[in-house]
């Protein structure tokens, strides 16, 4: 075991141990090179932790050990790290998590193992209103981030007929994710409900690829469009946070040209990322996923569009859906019929979603 090395972040002096463990044996990628991997790429991954509630994924012993998730913020933190106290319904009592709001919190956080980074939805002083929607595009294999990038694209659309912009990140490890920036007053009743509808719609019209139940024997060659991330007690991966996997991959904001690209090409790799090429990817293209933070978005109450509509058939089975999720809990619910879209949404090739 390696000596401790004292170093000095921004005038906080912290204790680093081991840095010459290594935590991804496939690769020999050390602890010491996941604490440069942060420090260096701080300046585009901070804006997106700060003030988030944050739950710390811990791999003491690296990616092939035992891991474990840490909500509440260590006893044994230095006085300046900053939390905030949040009520846990399932636990029945408040929870203190991490605020990684400056570069002296982060690098403490990774000297902890913590390889992954999952923040809130949500700013921790307004914790029931979400910043963002968010879809998780899961692939059952032998599907991959290929098909997830169709599946994408199709959610791109969508979204681009209402008149608003998503974002596109790498799950990191075998997925896409697709971010609708908000930023205006909500709750995740409503955004939770209303990815629910979008994620029933598309497995409408698309059943051979997509599925929107979580039920993992359902999964298998089809992506699973897990709408149910837009929750007060979950957290997804952040932007540039490393991955678990067995090379040191990261969750990386894309261009949809490139997701296009991936998906022309049926090239996954196109779509994988790892650490070093992340922080030259930032060099030369900088933060792809800023706009999350600033865009300023509303959704559409899609019951009051399909009363509005001259052809309220186009969006009936997303808000028939959106109403059907907002009462869910009861058995033997009618189905919405099946229409040609959400509102005549098209995809590339025409086709109405």
């Amino acid at each position: 075991m390696s000596k401790a090395t004292v170093v000095d972040v921004e005038g906080k002096s912290l204790s680093l141990s081991n840095l010459d463990k290594v935590l991804y044996p496939a690769t020999g990628f050390t602890k010491g090179q996941v604490i440069d991997f942060y420090a260096r790429i701080a300046p585009v991954l901070l804006p997106h932790l700060a003030g988030r509630p944050v739950t710390m994924k811990r791999y003491p012993d690296g990616v092939d050990g035992e891991y474990f998730y840490e909500k509440n913020a260590p006893k044994h933190r230095p006085d300046w790290v900053k939390t905030v106290s949040i009520w846990s319904r399932h636990n029945k009592r408040n929870i203190n998590f991490l605020l990684v709001d400056d570069l002296p919190t982060l690098t403490w956080l990774a000297n902890l193992a913590s390889l992954e980074i999952h923040p809130s939805l949500a700013l921790g002083k307004e914790i029931s209103c979400p910043t963002m929607m968010v879809f998780d595009l899961d692939p059952g294999p032998p599907a991959n981030i290929v098909q997830c990038s169709q599946v994408g694209i199709w959610l791109r659309d969508i979204f681009s007929h209402w008149g608003l912009e998503s974002f596109a990140k790498t799950s990191g490890s075998k997925g896409l994710q697709v971010y609708v920036p908000l930023n205006t007053p909500t709750t995740y009743e409503k955004t939770k409900e209303f990815a629910h509808a979008i994620a029933r719609l598309l497995e409408d019209e698309h059943r051979g690829l997509i599925v929107s139940e979580m039920k993992k024997e359902l999964r298998s060659g089809k992506v699973f469009v897990d709408w149910s991330q837009n929750d007060e007690h979950k957290t997804t991966v952040s932007v540039y946070s490393l991955r678990a996997r067995e090379h040191p991959t990261v969750s990386t904001p894309v261009s949809w040209d490139e997701v296009e690209r991936a998906l022309k090409k049926k090239d996954a790799s196109l779509l994988v990322f790892e650490a070093p090429q992340v922080l030259e990817r930032v060099k030369k293209m900088g933060d792809l996923h800023k706009p999350v933070l600033q865009m300023k978005q509303k959704l559409p109450d899609l019951r009051r569009m399909a009363e509005a509509t001259a052809e309220p058939e186009r969006i009936d089975l997303a808000a028939a859906a959106e109403e059907t999720s907002s009462k869910s809990g009861t058995k033997g619910k009618k189905k919405a019929v099946k229409s040609r879209g959400a509102q005549g949404a098209v995809s590339k090739k025409g086709r109405k979603l």
